[in-house]
């Protein structure tokens, strides 16, 4: 018999400060583990796929980073390290542990920045996905600026394959306005470097849990020597490259960033200490 997937819930939660998250989630927190999904600049959506295939094990939630949505955000929330504090919050009213958080662009810089917050000890994983949030080594590296490209430009540098790539021509006028709106929330969270904090490499070594950089080789956003050097930054990093993927292998090859992960958390995260 196959079993169910699981529906999925909305709802918003009240978090310290005066701070509310929208947040979608799958399966139950019982156990109190489960994985976090933090969206990049294209929204929330971009994230449905793999969470629906992880709640087969376990618990999963995937926040609206505020503003992004037509949900509000606060003025003083203006930075992946507010986000970053903001989730650390929600993982204590949810009571969770052990927690995988998995980053998808500057989704990945706010899971950094969680890891290097989490004085309680929720998370113990990371899985970055085409990160950005550090800065590149040398300059042909670097992260390309999206506040420069019209979406269309913006999707041929994303995905490898065009099929994958939106067809702007049939949304309608609330769909481009969403889509700009939520623009111009990155650019609040992206700061005046827009795509990294120019001191969160050196810190990084801080960071004690274990961590996979997943890297759509294929990505004209960020390349994948930047990728690679993201996870030499972690004392515990590890890197695969995904093949025929761009800067969100999670949507274009699925099945091959789940054996990642998988692999991951059997060989790396569950692996018994050494004696």
């Amino acid at each position: 018999m196959t079993s169910p997937v699981p529906t999925s819930n909305t709802r918003t939660v009240d978090l310290p400060g005066g701070l509310s998250v929208t947040i979608e989630e799958r399966g139950s927190s019982a156990e109190g583990r489960g994985f976090l999904l933090l969206h990049g600049g294209a929204g929330p959506r971009t994230m449905t796929g793999l969470a629906e295939a992880l709640t087969e094990h376990a618990y999963t939630v995937v926040p609206t980073h505020p503003g992004f949505q037509g949900t509000p955000r606060p003025e003083w929330v203006d930075s992946p390290a507010d986000l970053a504090v903001a989730y650390l919050d929600l993982l204590d009213i949810l009571g969770l542990s052990e927690v995988m958080v998995i980053g998808s662009s500057i989704g990945g810089w706010v899971a950094s920045e969680m890891a290097l917050r989490d004085t309680r000890g929720r998370i113990g994983s990371l899985t970055l996905l085409n990160a950005v949030g550090i800065h590149a080594v040398q300059k042909k590296n670097a992260v390309i600026d999206a506040r420069t490209l019209a979406p269309a430009e913006l999707a041929q540098l994303s995905f490898a394959n065009p099929a994958f790539r939106p067809d702007f021509s049939s949304f309608t006028d609330e769909q481009r306005a969403q889509g700009a709106a939520n623009q111009r929330t990155l650019a609040v969270y992206g700061g005046e470097e827009f795509s990294y904090d120019p001191k969160l490499r050196g810190r990084l070594h801080r960071v004690d849990v274990p961590v996979l950089v997943v890297w759509g080789e294929q990505d004209g956003i960020a390349s994948t020597t930047y990728g690679r050097g993201y996870a030499k930054s972690f004392p515990n990093g590890h890197f695969t490259p995904i093949p025929d993927a761009g800067h969100f292998p999670h949507i274009e090859q699925l099945g091959r960033t789940l054996g990642a992960i998988g692999d991951f958390a059997d060989t790396v995260v569950n692996a018994p200490s050494a004696a």
